[in-house]
């Protein structure tokens, strides 16, 4: 029955369209929110590290850390409620509320392995750059976040893996056939309407998720290796 159930999902062009417009909001929600949280993470890590250098980025780095304690200690579930329905309560605006949440969210997590990867850079680094002239900013820029790049990569790369499983809750906001609320879980539970086997749904979204990390997981090795590679020339 199980398999039967699986085949028809599989086979029946409404279902598998919802499956594909599931994968492809999912996709769409992964790649907006990691663009956020790389920027932001990227923000709140040099203003920390900043901090250390002049006292006039004693404030700024203090908010930062307060953002990264309480989005890092806190539920992404309730930050996504609060989120849509407090902080960002406009009508049709949902989904841009959810993919910002998750943004900031992830933001949170990128910042502290941005950190740890420039901190990971030997302090002689940043002497000789300034020895040779250059101002913090240009040194931060042409010297530390290019070594710094290759520590964090594999860590990126688990943030966004990470943050790929935990938009599966952006359809707990209300999904719709159309919107980008309605992923792969929005997808199982549409299909499930008709076929009535929850856990044939499941395993097809499941392998949905399955595919989409293991080719991220590829992608983050070629990074990888394509650094590794250019170290050697």
């Amino acid at each position: 029955m199980l398999i039967q159930d699986i085949i028809t999902i599989l086979f029946t062009g409404e279902y598998i369209g919802y499956v594909l417009e599931g994968v492809l909001h999912t996709l769409i929600v992964t790649v907006i929110a990691s663009v956020i949280g790389l920027i932001l993470g990227f923000t709140v890590a040099v203003v920390k590290i900043a901090a250390t250098q002049s006292k006039l980025w004693k404030i700024p780095a203090a908010i930062c850390n307060v953002y990264t304690t309480v989005f890092r200690g806190t539920p992404v579930a309730l930050q996504l409620f609060i989120m849509v329905f407090a902080v960002f309560a406009i009508p049709g605006f949902k989904p841009s509320a959810a993919i910002i949440t998750f943004g900031i969210n992830s933001g949170a997590y990128v910042s502290e392995n941005i950190r740890a990867g420039i901190l990971s850079v030997d302090k002689g680094q940043m002497e000789a750059g300034r020895a040779l002239g250059l101002s913090w900013i240009s040194t931060m820029v042409r010297i530390i976040m290019p070594q710094a790049i290759k520590n964090i990569i594999p860590a990126i790369g688990n943030e966004l893996i990470a943050l790929l499983k935990e938009t599966s809750i952006i359809s707990w906001v209300g999904a719709t056939p159309g919107s980008l609320t309605f992923d792969l879980n929005a997808a199982a539970d549409t299909i499930y309407r008709s076929v009535p086997n929850y856990l044939a749904s499941g395993i097809v979204v499941g392998c949905c998720y399955l595919i989409i990390v293991f080719f991220m997981v590829l992608l983050v090795k070629f990074i990888e290796r394509r650094l590794r590679a250019s170290d050697k020339r």
